[in-house]
């Protein structure tokens, strides 16, 4: 009902490739990947081939230099295709940005390039058994030991985790200074003492590679730090509103194809001898859904905007992203509801897009750390 104003007509071009990129080549196995637990790696490798890996890295790197409305547009059309287990939005927009802004022109010329083609797939390691949204608790460690370091720890639930290529690490190189000894080390996977453990069970997000990382006495070279030693919490925090945005990103788009669905079905679905889009509680629900997406919408393509000048701040996308994946929660279960019981079954899209949307309340902060970060800003 409000045009979207963010888009020119090479953005739509771009969101048309990337539509049917998707509708051919996951859409169709994604439901195999889920029974998998991860996707196919040569979509990686596919997707590089098309521009949709990391379209804003610069183009010294092999990369486009595109604004992050590429971006923006990867992460929507992965939502509206229902294909959750694509990890591309964290490989691009969050692990590729720390080499760029944080590496040496080293890093940078040996990591950012195969990111882009998707010859590498790259993951963040955060999260441990431990430490979840308080990163200043993480236990890893990473002790000097001349010219190099000695990397002991493990993280959990680790997107990316089983493909993966190269993680930055968050580790405790003083851990006697707390958030002020934190740091982050580009790891390869196939570094000695580097372990993966299980791919995950999870609730929703079958299909994404979601793992448990061991280091164990891993040499990590001095020059695969990012930036400075002990600088790593700043850099943490900094990046942070990207990696909000991105959820909110998909949460708007996953609300607005639930509802897209939901109307589909209930025009076609009969109660009563009458299709159940005739019924007041349905049409009012629907209105109330839309009406409550659509503000999502604006208040989504405000904070896009503001980050394309530079000027989303830390409270904003962490209202953004609380906001809007409580939004998201609320349309999944309101919609599952009018699909009655055939919501409830794993072969309709609307029971996945449930299952999948729980997560998002959790990951990249919790909603109650969220609303921490404005209470303080107030």
């Amino acid at each position: 009902m409000i045009p979207r104003t963010l888009f020119d007509s090479d953005h739509e071009a771009f969101r048309d490739v990337v539509k049917k990129f998707l509708e051919q080549e996951a859409v169709p196995y994604h439901e195999q990947w889920e029974k998998d637990g991860q996707i196919d790696r040569n979509l990686w490798k596919k997707a590089g081939e098309l521009g949709m890996l990391c379209p804003t890295m610069p183009e010294e790197y092999g990369g486009t230099g595109c604004d992050f409305r590429y971006s923006a547009i990867v992460i929507e059309e992965i939502a509206n295709s229902g294909c959750s287990g694509i990890g591309f939005p964290l490989h691009s927009d969050i692990v590729a940005p720390y080499i760029l802004h944080y590496g040496s022109e080293e890093l940078k010329q040996k990591y950012i390039p195969k990111l882009i083609s998707g010859e590498m797939v790259g993951a963040i390691a955060m999260t441990e058994p431990g430490a979840g949204s308080d990163l200043q608790g993480v236990k890893t460690t990473a002790i000097d030991k001349g010219d190099h370091y000695l990397l002991n720890g493990s993280k959990t639930f680790i997107t990316n985790g089983q493909l993966a290529d190269v993680v930055i690490v968050v580790a405790k190189t003083d851990p006697a200074e707390g958030a002020k000894g934190t740091s982050l080390l580009v790891v390869e996977a196939n570094s000695d003492g580097f372990e993966k453990g299980q791919n995950l069970d999870k609730v929703g997000m079958k299909a994404q590679d979601t793992s448990e990382l061991f280091f164990q006495d891993v040499k990590v070279p001095k020059e695969n730090l990012l930036g400075g030693e002990g600088q790593g919490f700043f850099y943490l925090m900094q990046e942070l509103p990207q990696e909000r945005l991105l959820v909110g990103l998909t949460a708007v788009a996953a609300a607005e194809t639930a509802i897209k669905w939901t109307k589909e079905y209930v025009k076609e679905r009969k109660a009563f001898g009458k299709p159940v889009m005739t019924f007041q509680n349905t049409r009012f629900k629907l209105a109330e859904l839309t009406a409550d997406t659509l503000a999502g919408r604006c208040f989504l393509d405000r904070c896009l905007e503001l980050h394309l000048e530079g000027k989303l701040d830390v409270p904003t996308a962490a209202a953004l992203k609380q906001w809007t994946t409580d939004l998201q929660c609320k349309v999944m279960d309101e919609c599952m509801q009018l699909f009655g019981g055939y919501g409830y079954m794993w072969e309709y899209p609307i029971a996945r897009a449930w299952a999948d949307s729980r997560v998002q309340k959790i990951y990249a902060g919790t909603n109650e750390i969220m609303k921490e970060i404005v209470a303080r800003s107030l």
